[in-house]
């Protein structure tokens, strides 16, 4: 891997040394797919990162990790490049200084990929209206992270959904992808009708509420959210007119399936990273309505 450092530098010279770099390595850029704009603080910047990194192994990106320091600085914009075969595509990992911070997007502007998708990643705190952001406004998907705003994190999902757009998704929602298929999968035979519901998860869980949300949207009864002592989802327990159909987790790894009339189960149903969970996100650029629903009424549930 080639790393490249430019102090004091533009975007402008940035574009230009990446097209440099690439020609030493021969590595054109028509094999990227998407411009990743990353988003995060200093201190957040190493995990964010590796994360994206790993998730361009699937989707090859060019990566731009934008990081605002001290505003009370003289205007300046650093830039690290790496381009090279452990990076999938490329990196570019952005420091700005002075009165730049506020003026992000003019400097992630001449650095996108031409003709290709834009995602911006919030991997800590997020804008309250992503789409209405400045870097929010470049791309076609937003991604955020309720929890990164632990014991905030339900209030983080009411200013989600006051603030959705088409675009918007929140990697809360991507953690519950395992658990809805399972759902799902339990339906494939007759259960009865559901009557009542309850998602028990570590408190201040984001995708507890998420998903008992989407259940009351799917099943049209309540389901409540209540505290377990984790980690993170532990059982979704639904109340049948046949009997009680459930799925606990107590070791993040496995999960036992039970259904009114049948054999208990175990499933796979293991805790995914990070990387994983954006990789998936990546997967799917258009609006994702299923979670606009699912974020709107657990709003509704909150305020209740």
């Amino acid at each position: 891997m080639t790393t490249f450092m430019l102090s004091d530098t533009t975007a402008g010279k940035i574009a230009n040394q990446l097209t440099l770099l690439r020609h030493q390595m021969g590595a054109p850029a028509v094999g990227m797919v998407l411009t990743l704009v990353v988003v995060c603080e200093e201190r957040d910047q190493y995990d964010s990162l590796r994360a994206a990194t790993e998730a361009a192994r699937e989707h090859p990106s060019r990566i731009l990790v934008v990081i605002s320091r001290e505003t009370d600085e003289t205007t300046r914009l650093d830039a690290e490049l790496r381009i090279g075969e452990s990076t999938p595509g490329e990196v570019v990992v952005l420091r700005l200084y002075g009165e730049l911070t506020e003026h992000a997007d003019s400097v992630v502007s001449p650095l996108l990929l031409p003709d290709t998708p834009v995602v911006a990643w919030w991997p800590g705190n997020a804008p309250d209206v992503p789409s209405k952001d400045p870097i929010g406004m470049l791309a076609q998907r937003r991604i955020t992270d309720a929890r990164a705003a632990g014991d905030d994190a339900a209030k983080a999902l009411v200013t989600r959904a006051k603030g959705y757009a088409p675009g918007d998704t929140d990697l809360a929602w991507a953690r519950l992808t395992p658990w809805r298929s399972l759902l799902a999968a339990a339906f494939d035979q007759p259960v009865g009708k559901v009557r009542k519901g309850l998602v028990e998860a570590v408190g201040g869980n984001p995708s507890a509420p998420l998903l008992a949300a989407w259940l009351s949207e799917k099943l049209g009864c309540p389901v409540k959210v209540g505290e377990s002592g984790g980690p993170g989802l532990t059982s979704v327990r639904l109340t049948t007119s046949e009997g009680e159909l459930s799925i606990s987790r107590t070791d993040a790894r496995l999960a036992t399936l039970a259904r009114p009339g049948r054999p208990d189960r175990n499933v796979a149903l293991a805790r995914r990273h990070t990387p994983e969970l954006l990789a998936e996100e990546l997967r799917r650029l258009d609006s994702d309505e299923t979670y606009a629903a699912a974020v709107k009424r657990a709003a509704r549930n909150h305020k209740a």
